[in-house]
């Protein structure tokens, strides 16, 4: 493959400091509007400052193996890094010269000009900056070092089908031990399995797979429901059983609007955290937080308390929090104000270590990979951490389904029996919101 020559857009930076080291022998450039565009950010006190700051760190390392301007050797094996000037003669008329994204562009195509030989391309994350270079006629590519799956239809739903003899089905009901064949490979800890029949295919029968040692275990129906949620359908039943499960820390859910994943979470939190018909409670307190788009800016100069600023962000938990509560709003208050639950601003839970915590992150579609880190390694002793998301409903420009953090934590984890994940397929919140959901 033909050497090439890269230039970074300051979002790679953002979002992954050592992105640099990771285009193989390829050569690096370093446009110095990047290196400004990094500097306005390293002040943030979240993900994308922490990146910032990183950057500028490792790039001032280099700094003592040579010149940035002449050009460093990366590391052994690797490309060179250069920092370069813009000339912005080399835009177009109708491109504004003073956009940051168009003086990277114009380091681009001053490089291919006075190298006709090389390769030149931008690599970033932004959309419309790579439909704008396409338009140029300068070859641009999408940064994928943190897409886990090639395809969004690829990402791993925690679920399977396997064919059985119609008496083991019967024997898995009466209460024997089933084992899995160990020739039968590919099977995660914690997956689910429906058991079908091979004599009849209405006949099944759900279990949860934990490892080839071990004999599946039977999904609970949980017919009575958790705190007045029943599951109405298969995969509803999945998620509870691994939400009531305490051995599995660690659960990703996700699912389209209306599928009941969230509604479901808090549920089973509070069966498990809150003193219910004298059960002893497993946990004790239940955080509930979303991300404030953009994550971890300010929340803003408005008046009042963080609860009164934080309220229109955290709606939709007070939302189902007041519905399994049946609308009793001195209840919650009381749970509040006691600390058994706790409705957290996400941008402040770095630097926390919550332990013996039911802890669930809402709409974690829009985390970067660094963010989610950032959370999970907050989790304490005891605790359970739940992350709920819709990877079609992404509000941040600089990830999508592939790259989301919710999707790179679903699929490093499954590997693991501390972790599982439900992909949720039928929505329940009501036949409209069900056919907008499918159609819109």
């Amino acid at each position: 493959m033909a050497k090439k020559t890269y230039v970074l857009d300051t979002n790679l930076y953002l979002t992954d400091a050592n992105c640099f080291k990771k285009f193989g022998k390829n050569d690096i450039l370093l446009p110095l509007k990047v290196l400004e565009e990094i500097d306005k950010h390293k002040k943030r006190q979240d993900g994308v400052g922490a990146n910032a700051r990183q950057a500028i760190r490792l790039l001032d390392e280099l700094r003592t193996k040579g010149n940035l301007h002449k050009g460093i050797r990366i590391d052994k094996g690797l490309g060179i890094i250069r920092a370069v000037f813009s000339d912005t003669s080399f835009l177009p008329q109708e491109l504004d010269k003073n956009e940051p994204d168009n003086i990277i562009i114009a380091a681009a195509l001053k490089e291919r000009e006075e190298n006709p030989d090389k390769k030149v391309a931008i690599v970033s994350l932004d959309i419309n900056l790579r439909v704008r270079c396409d338009s140029l006629g300068l070859e641009c590519v999408d940064y994928s070092e943190n897409q886990v799956v090639a395809r969004e239809e690829n990402i791993y739903t925690g679920t399977t089908k396997r064919l059985f003899d119609d008496q083991i089905i019967d024997r898995f009901y009466a209460g024997e031990e089933i084992f899995i064949d160990p020739e039968d490979k590919g099977l995660l800890p914690n997956q689910f399995i429906m058991l079908v029949s091979s004599a009849n295919e209405k006949k099944t029968a759900l279990s949860r797979f934990i490892n080839y040692n071990k004999p599946l275990r039977k999904v609970q129906e949980h017919k009575k429901g958790i705190w007045g949620v029943k599951p109405r359908n298969k995969e509803q039943q999945f998620a509870l059983d691994l939400l009531l499960d305490p051995e599995v820390p660690i659960i990703s859910l996700i699912g389209a609007a209306g599928c009941g994943k969230t509604l479901l979470a808090i549920a089973a939190g509070m069966a498990q955290t809150l003193e219910d018909e004298g059960k002893e409670p497993i946990y004790k307190k239940l955080v509930v937080s979303r991300p404030v788009m953009p994550m971890g800016r300010d929340i803003g100069f408005l008046p009042g308390t963080l609860e009164e600023k934080m309220a229109p962000w955290l709606a939709p938990i007070q939302d189902n929090l007041k519905f399994l509560m049946g609308d009793d709003r001195v209840a919650l208050e009381m749970y509040t104000e006691r600390g058994l639950i706790e409705i957290e601003a996400l941008t402040y839970i770095r630097g926390r270590s919550i332990a013996n915590a039911f802890i669930i992150i809402d709409e974690a579609q829009n985390l970067t990979i660094h963010e989610l880190k950032t959370i999970i390694t907050r989790v304490g002793e005891g605790t359970k951490i739940i992350l709920t998301g819709d990877v079609e409903q992404i509000d941040n420009v600089y990830i999508d389904a592939r790259s989301s953090g919710l999707t790179y934590a679903l699929e490093k984890f499954k590997p693991y029996e501390l972790a599982g994940h439900i992909t949720l397929q039928k929505g329940e919140r009501s036949k409209v919101a069900t056919l907008a959901a499918k159609i819109l």
